[in-house]
């Protein structure tokens, strides 16, 4: 198993540790340094070359937005996986635009963060799913053409490919829903949703719920009743 060589940025001593502490238990992560501030990260991260960065955006002096280019410059092959506290719009469309490869909140417990690590290193986009909603609208809100403007013969081709329970999961992913919230919404086990989403995933030929999620949008389905 290939060895993700990782570097955790956060300035929070205590957070960062149990971090630290949390990722040295998964198999196939070595933490191989750490950073307080954007300073020591630009260092960090061009002496030890890592594989991933993991980066905090409430950074003393310069915000990890902000250190994006510079630190992408610095470890060109990182991929950079935002872990913060900040659910603003804003943030989240200027993290994806300066480069990071995805974009989760604190609240994502150990085992679904080890997970997205390995994502993020075979080239997918990760995205909380409590931040999808607002990477929709943001995409929406920035795009030419509003996809609510999507033909409606064009909808109804593409949705005719989904069951209409896949169709109603795709409509709630659209939404930002988690797993765990559709299986509730729905009455049914979160077994069955994670199920539905691979079939979704693989009828549309896309690879993560950020891409289903902009999908839909792109087509009118987010609004759609």
């Amino acid at each position: 198993m290939t060895v993700i060589r990782t570097l955790v940025v956060d300035d929070h001593t205590l957070f960062r540790r149990g971090l630290i502490a949390l990722l040295a238990q998964e198999v196939g992560v070595e933490v191989v340094g750490e950073a307080a501030d954007a300073s020591e990260a630009l260092r960090s991260a061009a002496e030890l070359q890592p594989d991933l960065i993991l980066l905090d955006n409430h950074l003393p002096g310069v915000t990890g937005v902000a250190t994006l280019p510079a630190l992408r410059e610095a470890a060109p092959k990182a991929r950079v996986l935002m872990l913060t506290v900040s659910e603003d719009e804003q943030d989240l469309s200027a993290a994806l635009r300066n480069g990071a490869q995805g974009y989760l909140l604190k609240t994502i417990d150990g085992e679904d963060l080890a997970a997205a690590l390995i994502k993020t290193m075979h080239g997918e986009s990760v995205v909380s799913p409590e931040m999808t909603h607002k990477l929709v609208r943001a995409f929406v809100a920035s795009s030419a053409a509003p996809a609510a403007a999507a033909p409606q013969a064009a909808r109804e081709a593409a949705m005719g490919a989904l069951s209409p329970r896949e169709q109603e999961i795709l409509r709630e992913i659209a939404r930002g829903a988690s797993n765990k919230e559709i299986a509730r919404s729905l009455s049914i086990a979160e077994t069955t949703v994670k199920i539905h989403v691979q079939h979704i995933l693989r009828k549309l030929e896309l690879n993560s719920r950020v891409q289903v999620a902009v999908w839909a949008s792109e087509r009118g389905i987010f609004s759609a009743s």
